[in-house]
């Protein structure tokens, strides 16, 4: 026996191993196809293959191709149009924005307020001011010039007065504060005697509104105003707040003090809005309260504020009995010192009825008791006819005071009713 490996078996020592993938063999591949069939075609020679187009077969991705090509077309002549107006727009622009940024500047800067005395051309003025004389200035390009008149009220810019703008409502704001928009409470019930006033100022202030058709069958002219003097107390304002209760014409108050302004000319220039807007607001009533702040005796001034309060009245006079007719304007006063006032305000044609208020009489006071006890609970004890019979002076604000004094005593005590 031949000699062999222990076990009989045959063992591949390690450096007879060959590597696995050369052993394998490569798997068959079938050759090309050939690349044209048929004879070869010979190339043609001269101009006519030179000048020969050849044959193109349009495709779906060629047609594709062509709309993406005519969009961004579209797309390029459209941002062409855009650029070319944005250069031409761009000036315009420019020119707004800086008109803009001017307006805004000037929003932000305090305006003074003055009036157009005369239009010079289309780009200036000469306006006037409270404060100083008349200045030649400029009227800027965003003011509406159509809307410019002469005595207008015109913004002024507060440094080189130019116009920047206009007051669309010309009313002062004085005389829109003075018109009473809601009516008092009072009415003729709650004035304590006092019928003979109460008929006067009937047939003086509210007939000739209500009813004018009958001055005119008597033919005489209706009153144009009338004036209520007596001493403090007696119910003067009083009278004046039922009249505009019971009446529908506008009513406008102000106290004779209101019409005192610090600057040269704005008193009368108060008073001649006053009835321009009593006039415009027709048939109105203007009360008046402390007429003599501004309606005493003229003197000899010596002062430039006293010469204004003169200048004030004067007007007032002016406007009461002036070249124009008032119209449906009815003016009522009221003063506690009428010996104080210029002879000339009182002359008939400007006030035709001087209405006199007195001290209450015995049966006035018991009237005047009887109205501020009637929401009371008075004590049982309580005998209001001693005040009544009593001989001191009582006004009809003195009676008002007694009884709410009775009041605060009862609240004061925890009272339900009210002893005197």
């Amino acid at each position: 026996m031949g000699q062999g490996t222990p076990g009989g078996l045959n063992r591949h020592l390690p450096g007879d191993r060959k590597n696995d993938g050369d052993k394998k063999e490569k798997k068959f591949e079938p050759p090309a196809p050939p690349a044209r069939v048929g004879r070869k075609q010979r190339k043609q020679k001269g101009p006519e293959a030179s000048a020969r187009v050849p044959t193109v077969t349009p495709l779906s991705k060629c047609k594709l191709r062509l709309l993406k090509l005519e969009r961004i077309k579209d797309y390029l002549l459209m941002e062409e149009e855009f650029v070319a107006n944005q250069e031409r727009l761009k000036p315009q622009e420019e020119k707004t924005e800086e008109d803009r940024s001017k307006v805004d500047d000037l929003r932000g800067s305090p305006m003074s307020v003055g009036n157009l005395e005369e239009l010079i051309d289309e780009n200036h003025a000469i306006v006037s001011s409270s404060v100083g004389p008349e200045y030649y200035v400029g009227i800027l390009s965003f003011v509406d010039k159509d809307q410019l008149e002469p005595g207008c009220a015109i913004l002024m810019h507060n440094k080189v007065l130019s116009v920047v703008g206009l007051l669309q409502d010309d009313v002062d704001p004085m005389v829109s504060v003075m018109k009473v928009e809601k009516a008092p409470l009072e009415s003729y019930a709650d004035i304590g005697g006092l019928d003979s006033q109460i008929q006067e100022i009937k047939e003086a202030v509210e007939l000739p509104l209500t009813h004018p058709e009958l001055y005119e069958d008597i033919g005489i002219k209706p009153p144009k105003g009338v004036i209520l003097y007596g001493e403090p107390g007696t119910g003067k304002t009083l009278l004046a707040k039922a009249v505009a209760n019971s009446t529908s014409a506008t009513f406008l108050r102000v106290v004779g003090s209101e019409l005192i302004q610090k600057y040269l000319g704005d008193g009368p220039k108060l008073v001649r809005e006053l009835f321009r807007v009593a006039d415009d607001l027709s048939p109105s009533i203007v009360f008046i309260d402390e007429i003599d702040a501004i309606g005493t005796k003229r003197y000899d001034a010596h002062s430039g504020g006293e010469r204004e309060i003169q200048r004030t009245m004067l007007e007032l006079l002016n406007q009461l009995d002036g070249f124009d007719s008032r119209g449906d304007v009815k003016v009522i006063l009221a003063t506690n010192k009428i010996e104080s006032l210029d002879p000339a305000l009182l002359r008939p044609g400007r006030i035709d009825r001087k209405i006199e208020f007195p001290l209450p009489d015995i049966k006035t006071r018991r009237r005047i008791f009887q109205i501020h006890t009637s929401r009371m609970t008075l004590a049982d004890d309580v005998n209001l006819e001693e005040f009544v019979m009593t001989k001191d002076e009582f006004s009809g604000a003195d009676i008002k005071a007694i009884c709410t004094e009775a009041g605060l005593l009862a609240l004061r005590e925890r009272r339900d009713t009210c002893r005197f």
